[in-house]
């Protein structure tokens, strides 16, 4: 229909005015948008609080409640506080209504959750692009609770419904994310690729698409990916996350520190960032770094996972006792929805630890029991957040306190300068070889198996120093801890070509056996298992028909 006359001067000034603020507040919450994506969470906060101010809508709480639940440890209280304030406004608001449907989803009740989402579509009658993307993005935001089929068709529809005013790139990127989720790396990589298209920033493109390539374990793209995210915008935080993540993958140390440096410069000092910074530090065994990060920011947040960090570093220090104490009050305050297996895995290293120093017997052995009972919980789970056999095994035997004895142990001139050598440059593998050999010239068993291990992280697939770091701990006195890394050799030994294991088989006999001596007094199951495969390599061999008769009894 057309009309005849236009419009009286005022209400069109009155007109173009509203619309001026409807899009000077989509500038704004765009402008938010992007400081989320860029892990910039205090300013997107910080921007969301004055759109707040100076117009307290329904729709502007909503953005608030959703920046803490983008963060990389949701708050779903403030969320949902932020949420009700936009429902006090407008009681149909349907994106509010999708905020609290997302905290339930990432609290685990999945079912009500979708109920919520679903109902929310219907009365809105699936007219609203952007209530149809929150809808389907919220069904891919935690790991663990999640629909992205379903997630995939809202957002599709989002896409179409905004093809007439331009689709944001934030939509493809979810929609990638969501066929991510369904193993569909083909679909992701379209949908990112859609996204390039339209993106003014193409750094969170390139990020995304390295983190998929990463994921396919073809590392080559996912290295050239970032290098693109970086080129294009140096000052992208997550690219250097990605590169961090990659880095470490490669056990390349010093360069996941710089990574690591990098992602804190240029996302911003927002708690819940710090928090995450910390536990990337730990994981790249940067225990000092990890700590000073924590203890900034352990009085200025409320999440309780400031606890369960605080006690991995306690843990990784030997203090297994203020470590428990700090697991507890994390299991104490945190949502049950958020307990994950590792930290079952944690609770069992420490009672581990606790019982290593443990003198009653009774008290010993009920320790040993719990840590047990956990240790089960997290290998049945397949967490390899750390490597738990190895964690176990060091923290039963007392072997956490090696440092100090291999420091306390025999020593020489030459050991003194190797020491020197290696802390100048930790990635020195020829060092660190030279060293370990020092040690063991002298006896320093402790320190042998410390400069093994050290080999191990730098060179994960290089099997020879499992075998050496087995037999030195073998002399110092470890015996469970020996026999995890005799083990580690075989695993490593047998994702070798045909030919190259034919080479080996001496060792991996030796393997063998040395796992089922070391254990056959206390978890013959696995004893004889080890032992059945040395002897299908050496029927005859007779120490290992003497071990059989000895497993026998």
């Amino acid at each position: 229909m057309k009309y005849r006359f236009g419009l009286p001067k005022k209400i069109v000034f009155g007109a173009t005015a509203t619309f001026l603020l409807s899009f000077a507040s989509a500038q704004t919450v765009s402008e938010g948008i992007i400081n989320l994506d860029s892990h910039k969470y205090a300013k997107a906060k910080e921007i969301f609080n004055q759109m707040i101010a100076k117009s307290p809508t329904a729709e502007n709480y909503y953005y608030l409640g959703y920046s803490y639940l983008s963060q990389f440890e949701p708050n779903f209280e403030l969320a949902k506080e932020n949420f009700d304030k936009g429902l006090a406004i407008d009681s149909k608001s349907y994106l509010n209504k999708i905020g609290l449907a997302t905290i339930k989803l990432g609290k685990g009740q999945k079912a009500s959750a979708i109920t919520e989402l679903t109902q929310v579509a219907k009365e809105s009658k699936e007219k609203d692009a952007e209530v149809l993307y929150r809808i389907g993005e919220a069904l891919t935001m935690f790991e663990n609770n999640n629909d992205p089929a379903l997630a995939i068709t809202y957002i599709n529809k989002a896409i179409e419904k905004a093809q007439k005013y331009g689709v944001p790139a934030y939509y493809y990127y979810t929609l990638g994310d969501a066929y991510r989720l369904t193993r569909d790396p083909g679909n992701a990589m379209t949908a990112y690729d859609r996204a390039s298209e339209v993106a003014k920033n193409k750094a969170s493109v390139f990020y995304r698409m390295a983190t998929l390539w990463m994921a396919a374990k073809q590392y080559k793209k996912a290295e050239e990916n970032i290098v693109k995210a970086i080129n294009t915008d140096a000052t992208y935080a997550p690219a250097y996350k990605a590169q961090a993540q990659y880095n470490k993958i490669f056990q390349k140390h010093e360069e996941t520190t710089q990574s690591l440096i990098n992602y804190t410069k240029y996302a911003d000092e927002d708690p819940s960032t710090a928090l995450e910074i910390a536990k990337l530090y730990f994981i790249n065994s940067d225990f000092a770094e990890s700590k000073a990060t924590l203890d900034k920011v352990f009085d200025k947040v409320n999440d309780p996972i400031k606890f369960k960090l605080r006690a991995y570093l306690q843990y990784n220090e030997n203090d297994f006792v203020n470590a428990k104490t700090n697991l507890e009050t994390y299991y104490a305050k945190v949502e049950q929805s958020r307990i994950i297996p590792s930290d079952a895995g944690l609770e069992a290293v420490i009672y581990a630890g606790l019982a290593s120093k443990e003198a009653d017997a009774a008290a010993k052995a009920a320790l040993m029991q719990k840590a047990n009972e956990k240790l089960a919980v997290v290998k049945a789970a397949k967490d390899d957040t750390l490597d738990w056999d190895s964690e176990f095994a060091k923290a039963s035997s007392g072997a956490a306190e090696l440092q100090a004895k291999a420091d306390a142990g025999p020593s020489n001139d030459n050991i003194v300068a190797l020491k020197k050598q290696v802390a100048a440059n930790k990635e020195d593998t020829t060092a660190l070889f030279n060293l370990a050999m020092a040690y063991q010239e002298v006896s320093n068993w402790d320190g042998a198996a410390l400069a093994w291990q050290k080999m191990n992280d730098l060179l994960p697939t290089w099997e020879p120093a499992y075998y050496s770091k087995g037999y030195a701990l073998q002399q110092a006195g470890y015996k469970e801890l020996a026999a995890v890394a005799f083990q580690k050799y075989i695993d490593v030994a047998l994702t070798k070509t045909p030919a190259e294991q034919q080479a080996l088989q001496e060792t991996l006999f030796g393997a063998y056996y040395s796992v089922a001596y070391l254990l056959h007094s206390t978890d013959k199951v696995k004893a004889n298992e080890a032992l059945q495969k040395a002897l299908a390599m050496k029927p005859d061999d007779k120490n290992s028909l003497l071990l059989q008769k000895e497993l026998m009894k």
